[in-house]
């Protein structure tokens, strides 16, 4: 007894949006690890085009020359950034546990492979805009802010003093993502080191205005 023939399922065909955007996200991944493994100055435009599996001419197309790769990692990183600092409580969860989620998911960030290479790119490139600041730092601290003004706009800190707060945050994360960088070991300070910081800032938050002398 014969069955009637199924047909052939049909190959998926890519668009090309699709094509280019896998394109370059491995070109941007073939950066990452080539830094990560060699170092920011053995990272050649060679060797990432070779790590990627495309041509120059590929990699022209997408990013026009190493310095538009580069600059595309720094915005992969901090759009990678700002989607780990969404996944946290709303206000109505208590300050405690916010202040928890808020360190732990930044720490996923500052503690990965991928902001390592990041770090190296930031210490190498001459990104400094017409004011002096390095344009990275704009950028971060922007997205930095949006997402710590949704969590904790409940504690009523002043612009200047949620600033500085916010910085001394960033600071002490990056000095801890450095320590990791230098030591590959260490996994229980850095433990201790995280729980000091959710500490100090459930602390200050409380404690709110009275314990900053902002410079005037």
């Amino acid at each position: 007894m014969t069955g009637t023939p199924h047909a052939p399922p049909r190959s998926t065909r890519r668009t090309q949006a699709e094509r280019t955007a896998e394109t370059r996200a491995k070109i941007i991944e073939a950066c990452i690890a080539c830094i990560g493994e060699l170092g920011f100055q053995r990272t050649t435009a060679a060797e990432i085009t070779r790590r990627a599996g495309v041509t120059w001419g590929a990699v022209q197309h997408q990013f026009g020359d190493k310095d538009g790769i580069l600059s595309a990692v720094l915005e992969d990183s901090f759009a990678r950034f700002a989607e780990r600092l969404t996944q946290i409580p709303d206000q109505a969860a208590p300050l405690a546990e916010r202040v928890d989620a808020f360190v732990e998911r930044a720490w996923d960030h500052f503690g990965s492979d991928h902001y390592r290479s990041t770090f190296e790119i930031l210490l190498s490139v001459e990104t400094v805009s017409d004011g002096g600041a390095p344009i990275w730092q704009g950028e971060m601290f922007r997205r930095w802010n949006e997402i710590w003004s949704g969590v904790f706009s409940d504690t009523q800190l002043s612009g200047p003093a949620s600033i500085v707060l916010q910085r001394y945050t960033v600071a002490a994360l990056t000095g801890i993502a450095a320590m990791r960088m230098l030591e590959e070991t260490g996994g229980q300070h850095r433990i201790e080191e995280l729980a000091l910081l959710k500490e100090t800032l459930l602390h200050t938050l409380q404690r709110q205005e009275s314990v900053f002398t902002i410079a005037r």
